[in-house]
């Protein structure tokens, strides 16, 4: 069969170029938040050495790749069951995608090997974390008003970008949150938007329901780690 640069000859293929996309639409995220003057101001990034300035960003690189991962393994994504495994298998090409995205601009193997072990570190962590996420969730939701069908949807649907907002928001800070949740909220609201865009379009439904959990998403999480305290 002919292709041509818009036909691509396998499905192993499909999904590569599909993968690639998803870590540049991560990359792309996380420098748009870095430049952010409100972030770089609540991040002190200016008064940070370039080490720690390359931290920071590389943090949030890592954020916006492994919420992808997240999502693409959601066991509750409105998609077809083929498709669904499909998606799940394409969660494991990201990381993969990613680094050979960084190798056509030339980083040396030794910092890709770094990347690949920060992203299977920070990967393990959030996997790890939604199961306390959403037991706090759970908690809370039943304590405040009952928990029903719907308010379970809601806490599912959110679990994967909770967790990795609250660690991703640990590690920008070393641990030390305290008087910083102006950042918190600069961070969650740009991963927020990231996650349901990514969502919308994985689903290929539309952005309205996602869009009315995000009015409540900051509340949610203020609850869960009152709770947790």
């Amino acid at each position: 069969m002919k292709t041509n640069d818009s036909t691509f000859e396998s499905l192993d293929q499909t999904a590569d170029a599909t993968a690639g996309g998803l870590a540049r639409a991560a990359v792309g995220a996380a420098f748009e938040l870095c430049r952010d003057k409100r972030f770089r101001r609540l991040a002190a990034i200016e008064r940070s050495n370039q080490t720690e300035q390359d931290r920071i960003v590389n943090e949030l690189v890592v954020a916006s790749l492994v919420l992808i991962m997240l999502l693409l393994e959601a066991p509750d994504l409105r998609v077809a069951g083929d498709f669904q495994r499909y998606l799940a298998g394409l969660s494991k090409q990201v990381p993969r995608a990613f680094l050979d995205y960084l190798g056509t601009l030339g980083v040396e193997t030794n910092a890709l090997q770094d990347w690949e072990k920060l992203i299977a570190m920070r990967y393990e962590e959030y996997a790890r974390d939604k199961h306390g996420v959403r037991a706090a969730a759970m908690q809370i939701e039943s304590a405040g008003r009952g928990l029903d069908l719907e308010g379970l949807s809601r806490i599912q649907m959110l679990v994967p970008l909770q967790a990795v907002a609250l660690g991703c928001h640990d590690h920008i800070c070393r641990g030390d949150m305290e008087g910083r949740d102006d950042l918190f909220k600069l961070t969650l609201d740009s991963l927020s938007k990231f996650y349901v865009e990514m969502r919308v379009r994985v689903e290929g439904g539309t952005i309205t329901p996602l869009t009315r959990m995000r009015a409540v998403l900051t509340e949610m999480l203020y609850r869960i780690k009152r709770g947790a305290q």
